[in-house]
């Protein structure tokens, strides 16, 4: 699987997130990271779907994702053993763990492995 089919949904994931924690909680925290990391990974994801069309790999786009979905990981890891509260932190930080798993073993296979050209 190509590692842009998981990220721009994860980015608009995140962007949905926190806007409804502005819109339910009032929190310009939850709206700065949401916004935030969220448009950084669709443009990650963007920035990967580029490349896949030129039969390349964005090794730029693979570290940024990376970046982006530890420091998460590590930013509701810590939110939520402060308030034990599974909704939203606990969540947001299980599926971040999981996609900086995905992302470090795309960089350890070489990213994005394209089929051969059919002549």
């Amino acid at each position: 699987m190509h590692d842009f089919c998981f990220t721009i949904p994860y980015g608009l994931i995140l962007v949905c997130g926190g806007i409804i924690g502005y819109f339910k909680k009032g929190s310009t925290v939850s709206l700065a990271g949401g916004l935030g990391t969220g448009f950084l990974l669709i443009l990650a994801g963007y920035l990967s779907l580029q490349a896949f069309h030129k039969r390349k790999n964005s090794y730029f786009a693979l570290i940024l994702e990376t970046a982006c979905a530890a420091v998460l990981t590590w930013v509701m890891g810590q939110r939520y053993m402060q308030t034990s509260k599974i909704m939203p932190a606990g969540v947001v930080a299980g599926i971040s763990l999981v996609m900086t798993g995905f992302y470090l073993y795309k960089i350890a296979t070489g990213g994005n492995h394209f089929p051969s050209k059919a002549e």
